[in-house]
């Protein structure tokens, strides 16, 4: 069997986000899968191995580095690949270039979990942070959400919020970039983070009833976006228990201080996709922790891996 090696640049134009979302919806039906993480090297360059098996799906590995000083050379922080292993007989099928796995995954998670749990009349989101994955946010959520008619970007540097929003103007509804962040909260329907933040930028006495606030940029165990109030006053679900939380500071240090429990997690995506459980009323607050996993890039290489043979 051939293998096909998958560059960013030769897949781009043959995915799109409402595939990849419909892919992990598509995944979340299937069985629970099994995964795996295992990382090695210094703080300052690790090697992160992410393995997950799903049955019906098959097996795959997501292998890459982490060097906080590449930037400073020209080099990207994180390099690696996705290893794509067909379900009958273990056959290698697939390498594709983990940049393109983890955007489809990061961004198609979140709108997955909004599409669940946030009003379907949701208009205006706002995008907190204006890096690589709020730009593909900004992309995914609108081709998720037809309703959505106004975008509001906000940043710790107004610049990095001007600047994301000069470069988003080919997209079909209103972008502005915010000063003032409470009111920004406020206003919106959709509140998605996407920040680097170790103490939360998010406050519950913002948040206007019936919000779906999308949790993204807390990804270690010292890092949260939203504090105390919020956590512990919205309806708090998950993309995957195992993969969040025991390993995710958003969840680990409030349920470490007993300001929530493990209990206090209603549901994860495939309680939510399988419909056993969702939003309860108009005026509830939902709030999903997206915290990624070894299953989504498995389900999301998958995807890429069959669009690239059509």
């Amino acid at each position: 069997m051939t293998i096909n090696i998958i560059t960013y640049e030769s897949a781009i134009e043959s995915v799109t986000w409402s595939g990849a979302i419909d892919a992990l919806r598509s995944g979340h039906m299937m069985a629970t899968p099994q995964v795996k993480d295992i990382l090695l090297g210094p703080p300052d360059g690790t090697l992160l191995n992410r393995a997950a098996f799903i049955d019906g799906i098959g097996y795959g590995v997501k292998a890459v580095t982490v060097f906080d000083s590449n930037p400073a050379k020209g080099l990207d922080t994180v390099q690696g690949a996705m290893l794509v292993f067909e379900p009958n007989h273990g056959t290698l099928t697939a390498i594709i270039d983990s940049r393109l796995v983890t955007e489809l995954k990061t961004a198609g998670d979140s709108v997955l979990g909004a599409q669940l749990l946030a009003r379907p009349d949701s208009r205006h989101l706002l995008v907190v942070g204006a890096g690589a994955v709020a730009r593909n946010l900004i992309r995914a959520y609108i081709a998720g959400f037809p309703s959505i008619d106004r975008v509001t970007v906000w940043a710790r540097r107004h610049e990095q919020a001007e600047l994301l929003v000069s470069e988003s103007q080919d997209i079909s509804v209103d972008i502005v970039a915010a000063k003032n962040l409470p009111d920004a909260v406020r206003q919106a329907d959709i509140v998605s983070t996407a920040t680097m933040a170790r103490e939360p930028v998010l406050k519950a006495e913002w948040v206007s009833p019936g919000a779906h606030i999308d949790l993204i940029g807390a990804y270690k165990a010292d890092m949260r976006e939203a504090d105390d109030d919020l956590i512990a006053s919205g309806s708090l679900f998950v993309d995957a228990r195992e993969t969040t939380i025991h390993h995710i500071g958003e969840l680990m240090i409030p349920i470490a201080s007993g300001v929530i429990s493990e209990a206090s997690v209603k549901g994860d995506l495939y309680d939510l996709v399988q419909g056993r459980i969702g939003r309860q009323s108009a005026d509830e607050i939902t709030i999903f922790k997206n915290g990624g996993g070894a299953h989504l890039d498995t389900m999301i290489a998958t995807y890429i891996s069959n669009a690239m043979k059509r």
